[in-house]
């Protein structure tokens, strides 16, 4: 009988160092997966859609017309607007690249942001980065 409450406190205590595979009376409590602390948070479809419409006016400017003069750009999905300042092409790794920057005013107030946009094997634009200064 003290063999038996000595082997059963024993398993009790190794059960705690161990996961909870080898838990031999399912004891420990279970994950709850179904919780989400967004530690991530979620880009908001604004943001996207204007980081869409600053992509397609940097892509689509004839930049040997511009010359050093401002692109305006506007999103009539969001009310956002702004003003892209710079723009440079370049080749990165082999891509075509432009580098931009530009600013967003919108209802959240004015920003500055710098940007890239490079041409994929297909011939679309992908925004490659979009960073808030």
């Amino acid at each position: 009988m003290l063999q038996t409450a000595l082997v059963v406190l024993l398993a009790g205590s190794v059960s705690g160092c161990t996961s909870g595979a080898f838990d031999l009376f399912d004891t420990s409590p279970k994950v709850d997966r179904s919780l989400s602390t967004s530690t991530i948070p979620k880009r908001s479809e604004e943001a996207v859609s204007d980081e869409v419409t600053v992509r397609n006016a940097v892509t689509s400017a004839d930049l040997s017309k511009m010359g050093a003069n401002p692109l305006p750009w506007a999103n009539t999905a969001t009310g956002s607007a702004g003003v892209v300042s710079k723009i440079r092409e370049a080749r990165v790794a082999g891509q075509l690249c432009r580098g931009f920057v530009t600013t967003r005013h919108s209802y959240e107030g004015i920003a500055k942001f710098t940007g890239q946009a490079c041409m994929a094997d297909s011939g679309d634009w992908l925004l490659t980065s979009f960073e808030r200064q």
